[in-house]
């Protein structure tokens, strides 16, 4: 667990957290590993856990009207995925996958929800950090749909 403790306290997202808040980090997640293609995140699938990429690159998309998923967000390694495990009704927005080989650390976004219930300096902390990703992503579905947009408009 130790060593768990180190990677974690290591990531961008926990940096500044407190040595309990870690801990707490650290005894509910373990490490996970995403071969080139694979899934990690499913639009409409129950959300209960979260990534903090150590090495690698995730693509987030937005599934599309005709079956063709739009990009929102490249994230490589110290970026979070996933936070829809923090607000109801609990499942994911978008898809995630894997077009390397990726290790992440996996956190039970579940076991943390309670613990944020029981620990409210805890889930504040919590709270602020992941707040800030959501923001984030708006942001970034926001640029990548202008963007869309305006390759959509005829040449004037």
């Amino acid at each position: 667990m130790k060593a768990l403790i180190s990677i974690l306290a290591a990531q961008p997202f926990v940096q500044g957290m407190t040595s309990r808040h870690i801990e707490l980090l650290a005894e509910n997640s373990m490490r996970a590993e995403f071969k080139t293609g694979e899934p990690i995140l499913i639009a409409g699938g129950p959300a209960n856990r979260f990534y903090l990429i150590l090495k690698g690159r995730v693509e987030l998309e937005s599934p599309g009207a005709n079956c063709e998923a739009v990009r929102i967000q490249t994230l490589g390694a110290g970026d979070v995925v996933g936070w829809s495990w923090l607000f109801p009704p609990y499942y994911w927005h978008f898809n995630a996958w894997a077009p390397v080989p990726t290790s992440a650390i996996f956190l039970y976004g579940t076991r943390l929800r309670e613990l944020c219930d029981e620990n409210h300096d805890f889930g504040y902390e919590l709270m602020k950090r992941v707040s800030e990703i959501v923001i984030k992503r708006l942001y970034s579905a926001r640029r990548e749909l202008v963007n869309l947009h305006n390759n959509l408009l005829p040449p004037v």
